[in-house]
């Protein structure tokens, strides 16, 4: 489970790094680790201390949990999440589309996003 659990680190640290437009070297001159070390973390090969992960939380912007939610084996509680993540996404493209797209065009789909949501529920 704690290769599964790197791999799953190493994803939402990619993700969350190209949604800031950062690049591997950038994140590892913040917290003082080679360029090597990131990508490392990234495909889940070693593992990130907890020294480390709150040096990425921090630069990073997001609260330490960001890293261990949607984990697929366990949920918020700690138990057995039967729940797998749909294998048919690929978040790395939808991150880079959306870090490529104006700030013009990031409000609209936020605005598109938010009407669906709307509508969802009104159905519900």
């Amino acid at each position: 489970m704690e290769e599964n659990f790197n791999k799953h680190l190493g994803n939402k640290l990619r993700l969350r790094r190209l949604a800031l437009g950062l690049t591997q070297t950038k994140v590892a001159k913040a917290i003082n680790v080679t360029f090597q070390q990131i990508q490392k973390y990234e495909k889940g090969t070693n593992g990130v201390s907890s020294t480390r992960l709150m040096q990425l939380a921090n630069f990073l912007q997001v609260p330490v949990v960001y890293f261990f939610e949607d984990f697929k084996d366990y949920n918020v509680s700690g138990e057995i999440n039967a729940e797998k993540d749909d294998p048919n996404l690929n978040y790395s493209f939808l991150v880079k589309l959306f870090s490529n797209l104006s700030p013009q065009q990031k409000e609209r789909l936020s605005q598109i996003l938010k009407n669906t949501r709307n509508l969802e529920q009104l159905v519900v």
